[in-house]
């Protein structure tokens, strides 16, 4: 009897053991989907607290990795052009991996595959994809596959990548149900961080503008003023050179009157054509203009050499639609910085345009003050000839009657000695009074406005442009004698040039320091030869002696000949 009942009991037993089973697995699975639930809950709030972009972004990637348990994590950013990936973030692989691995990923391959299709991809093989396209040399080996996009509203962010889940195991549905919630989080978390990111920018943008417009309201010079401009968008929007150009009078040129930052003595004085170059194309569209590699931009010309070293750049026109184009405000960022994003020019577009107003406050506040002199003269001319001349005039004439009445030979002298001397105050005071009323010179015949264009003239002889740059105080510092022997001397240097010269390229240079007066005009041609005629050169010498000055032309090291003219100038 008890072999017989023996089975009876064991059966249920077994039962009851699966039933336990059963039901610890799925206490176990209650608890890991709690916990899971519980770790994505403290994620998303990690994610959330982050308004520093970078830092977000590397919140999101570490909590990625943790939340399903993926060895690797990666996050690309979406470039401009919707194509390619502009940065790429990542978690797991060490410096020394990445610099053996070589340059970050451009967006082919898997990561492409997600970016023309921004859906969620998983993977248990990489390789065994059709758009697989490889790893590079000394890239850890790299299996399952997990893919999903990130949005912000209705535009692709980014992706995250995470590769070979521990344990040899494939990432499963749930991982991308729990990926995909951290995904629409993380979109909302760069979206702030974003939007603070620009809030802040326009702070220092709006504080920027109120210390140029307190600036030139305290009475600053508009050279200072250009140069806080430059100084604080270089600043703000992260740049290695700012520079700022203004229109020359009576010339279709622009000149660099401002250069901060990286080689600016290589831009400080140039004079830029409209065309050719990133600052007057600015100034033409009266627009933003944008180059994602100013050194190998076709529309600008090469020459002079300025942009070494530099990358992305920006050209924003200052002034606003109803007062013109003052000027352009040119910044570049080191080769290798990212380009400047669509809100970028907007932002320095705007800063601009304020400090165009601020200038124009400015300048009419001179203008009145300088209409005030002006008018102060005109009253003081106006008393001289109506009151001081007419007495004088009158003590005259009457100082000359009262001279016939005069029999003593010796005080008769003396009062028409008097009289003349009466005459001779009088022709002294109209003089001074023609002073008063004087009024400046014709608009555009300041020396530099000479120099470009004698420059842009010799240009078809020539058969290219010579580059043209201009220091210190040309038109103030240099008197008209001195002007009329610097255009004659340059016209006649690059006359040489396009007769003996055989160069593609000149450059001038006038500089003037307040106490001499420099020409330097160089080429790039076959040099000063030893025989031949040099009247004109002797002309040029004969100019420079007359003024107490001296020429010096000589071979440059690298080829092409080097003419330096200098004369001083006279004492203020």
């Amino acid at each position: 009897m008890a072999s017989t009942e023996e089975p009876r009991v064991r059966l249920p037993q077994l039962k009851l053991d699966e039933l336990l089973e059963e039901l610890q697995a799925r206490i176990d699975a209650a608890r890991g989907t709690r916990d899971r639930v519980h770790s994505l809950l403290t994620a998303v709030l990690a994610v959330g607290r982050e308004l520093d972009l970078e830092q977000a972004l590397r919140t999101i990637l570490e909590a990625a990795a943790v939340l399903v348990d993926a060895e690797y994590a990666a996050l690309g950013v979406i470039g401009p052009d919707g194509r390619t990936l502009s940065a790429f973030h990542t978690v797991g692989v060490t410096e020394n991996e990445i610099a053996g691995i070589g340059p970050y990923p451009e967006g082919h391959g898997i990561l492409g595959e997600l970016i023309r299709h921004p859906e969620p991809l998983r993977l248990a093989k990489i390789s065994e994809h059709p758009a697989s396209y490889g790893f590079p040399p000394n890239h850890p080996p790299m299996n399952s596959f997990l893919g999903v996009p990130i949005r912000l509203r209705d535009q692709v962010f980014g992706n995250l990548y995470l590769t070979e889940k521990r344990g040899g195991a494939e990432f499963d549905e749930e991982d991308e149900s729990v990926l995909s919630t951290l995904a629409v989080a993380a979109g909302v978390a760069i979206d702030n961080a974003r939007l603070y990111a620009d809030s802040r920018l326009r702070e220092r943008w709006l504080r920027a503008n109120a210390e140029i417009t307190h600036s030139l309201m305290s009475g600053s010079t508009r050279a200072e003023a250009l140069g806080l401009i430059a100084e604080r968008a270089r600043e703000i929007a992260g740049a290695a050179l700012a520079a700022v150009a203004m229109p020359m009078e009576d010339t279709r040129s622009l000149t660099v009157e401002i250069a901060v930052g990286v080689d600016a003595e290589a831009h400080r004085g140039l004079v830029l054509p409209m065309r050719e170059s990133l600052m007057g194309l600015a100034y033409t569209a009266a627009a933003p203009v944008t180059s994602d590699d100013v050194l190998r931009d076709p529309r600008i010309s090469p020459e002079p050499p300025r942009f070494n070293g530099l990358g992305p750049a920006v050209a924003v026109p200052i002034g606003t639609a109803e007062g013109g184009t003052r000027g352009v405000v040119l910044l570049a960022r080191e080769a290798g910085r990212p380009v400047f994003s669509e809100k970028e020019p907007d932002m320095l577009q705007g800063f601009a345009a304020q400090a165009a107003i601020a200038m124009e406050l400015a300048e009419r506040r001179q203008d009145a003050a300088q209409i005030a002199v002006l008018q102060e003269r005109d009253r003081i001319a106006r008393d001289l000839h109506d009151l001081a001349i007419q007495r004088l005039f009158a003590t005259g004439m009457t100082l000359q009657s009262a001279g016939r009445f005069i029999e003593h030979p010796e005080a008769s002298e003396r009062v028409l000695r008097a009289v003349d001397d009466l005459d001779e105050t009088i022709k002294i005071i109209r003089s001074a009074i023609f002073g008063l009323r004087a009024r400046e010179g014709v608009a555009g015949s300041g020396l530099r406005a000479r120099v470009v264009r004698v420059a842009g003239e010799a240009a078809p002889v020539l058969g290219f442009t010579p580059s043209v740059r201009m220091e210190g105080l040309v038109d103030t510092d240099v008197p008209r004698d001195i002007a009329d022997h610097v255009v004659a001397v340059l016209s006649e240097a690059l006359t040489n040039i396009a007769r003996h010269a055989h160069a593609d390229r000149a450059q001038v240079v006038l500089t003037a320091d307040g106490h001499e007066v420099s020409l330097t005009v160089s080429d790039s041609g076959v040099g000063i030869p030893a025989g031949g005629r040099r009247s004109g050169l002797r002309n040029m010498a004969e100019r420079a002696e007359q003024l107490g000055g001296y020429l010096d032309v000589s071979n440059a090291a690298d080829g092409g000949a080097l003419l330096a003219w200098r004369v001083p100038l006279p004492e203020m």
